[in-house]
């Protein structure tokens, strides 16, 4: 094929995309239906997009089907609506990939316990797109990953299949930026960072994300826009590590790091408050630092700030169980034999994803030094800690005073926190939920 035929060829393609996306008639699928894959299959599809959330999970797509929605974020009212009007179908069938005009992959990207990147499922939903490709179609990854995937893993398999970036294909990459639980933000809400192969394949993703964002941030490589998500997350996970460690040294002088805090953000620039927790959780902020270091080790500099925020973070949890040792040292009872009542084990207030949430570990070391512990969270009915399943139980007084110690990890709005006043012996607040005591029969321990 001449040049100039080539050239053509890569004008229809990308014209013919345009007008598509441009008229709403671009098929779309999405490659993973859960917290980040529904709410944007769900508002292409209310902007009327005709939408295929694929997904392995057999379970998931038969609840999808069936108008039930997995994903708090996502009514079920609103999915129903969106199937009855056929506007968006669940699938665990791959082949609808070949039929699509436009492939976004909202696929986890875990750690193995080594700490290195697991990107296993980006590899399986990228060889499955490249192996039905067809020319004309928009690939975007929305999966964080480490800097560099998109053009090192994605663009390879592709090209084998005889695709051209730019011309008869056409790739980028997107960072996902959803927060769970969250009824500020939502997908619409939420500007796109978009960073193409070519201009053309950004040009052509940015079009497709501006028919649903109100801003689209072009960027000039899908590497740009790999590490943007990468720093958003490492600048939450550092300070949130320094808002852990300013409460250890609060603590050390005998000073509330909350009051502390709250103080200093009464300057009106120059300060961002972040608050001390049990430690972090979630999806992003433990995990995505870490596909950063892990790439910066391979080419030889040792992220150092990643690194010690880290170690701060995942020795939380250990700092709180000494805290609920010391506090019933303090009251003269030991850890062994003594109920506890843990309110909240999901990662985060307002929702039920336990990921990665501190709340695992913290009951495992609790159970392990022989306390009797239950938990309470109207998110997460059952619990599993080393292979043993929780129920969640209500906390109604009878339950608060019956604990000799209550331990807030997750304050829940539904939760009553007068009511743990008034009825906890002695309270652990990790959160600084519960207000001041003047109960002298009463002790409340913050963190």
């Amino acid at each position: 094929m001449t040049s100039q035929a080539k050239n053509s060829s890569s004008v229809d393609h990308a014209t013919s995309l345009s007008q598509r996306i441009a008229a709403h008639t671009a098929r779309i699928s999405i490659v993973g239906q859960g917290y980040v894959g529904l709410p944007l299959a769900v508002e292409f599809a209310q902007a009327g997009f005709p939408v295929t959330g694929l997904d392995t999970d057999p379970d998931r797509v038969a609840t999808l089907a069936s108008g039930r929605s997995p994903v708090r974020d996502v009514p079920s009212e609103q999915l129903q609506a969106l199937l009855r009007a056929g506007r968006y179908n669940a699938t665990t069938e791959p082949a609808i990939l070949a039929e699509s005009d436009a492939v976004i992959i909202c696929v986890p990207t875990p750690l193995r316990k080594s700490k290195d990147p697991d990107i296993s499922y980006v590899v399986a939903a990228s060889k499955e797109a490249a192996t039905r490709f067809r020319p004309g179609q928009l690939i975007i990854l929305e999966s964080t990953t480490y800097p560099g995937t998109t053009e090192e893993l994605l663009l390879p398999l592709f090209q084998a299949n005889g695709a051209r970036v730019g011309e008869d294909v056409f790739l980028a990459f997107s960072p996902e930026r959803i927060d769970p639980g969250n009824p500020t933000f939502k997908v619409k809400d939420i500007p796109k960072v978009v960073g193409g192969v070519t201009p053309a394949c950004t040009r052509l993703a940015a079009a497709l994300y501006g028919e649903i964002v109100p801003r689209v941030h072009q960027v000039s490589t899908p590497k740009v826009a790999e590490l943007a998500k990468l720093y958003e997350n490492v600048f939450r996970n550092v300070n949130i590590a320094l808002a852990n460690e300013f409460s250890l040294m609060c603590r050390y002088l005998g000073v509330d790091s909350r009051e502390v805090i709250d103080a200093a953000a009464t300057k009106p620039f120059g300060f961002m408050p972040f608050y001390p927790g049990p430690g972090i959780g979630g999806h992003c902020i433990p995990v995505d630092p870490l596909y950063l270091s892990w790439t910066m080790r391979l080419n030889g500099y040792e992220a150092r700030f990643i690194s010690l925020a880290d170690d701060i973070n995942r020795a939380m949890p250990a700092h709180v169980l000494t805290i609920v040792t010391e506090a019933l040292n303090e009251v003269g009872r030991a850890l062994k034999g003594t109920r506890i009542l843990v309110l909240g084990v999901a990662y985060k207030r307002g929702i039920g994803d336990t990921r990665e949430s501190p709340a695992f570990e913290i009951i495992a070391s609790l159970r392990r030094k022989g306390a009797q512990v239950s938990y309470a969270d109207p998110y997460v009915p059952t619990f599993l800690v080393d292979g043993t399943e929780l129920k969640a139980v209500e906390p109604t007084q009878a339950e608060l005073r019956e604990a000799e110690c209550v331990l807030i990890l997750t304050d829940h709005p539904e939760f009553d926190y007068g009511a743990v006043a008034r009825h906890g012996r002695l309270i652990v607040d990790t959160r600084h939920s519960v207000p001041e005591i003047t109960d002298g029969r009463r002790r409340l321990v913050r963190l």
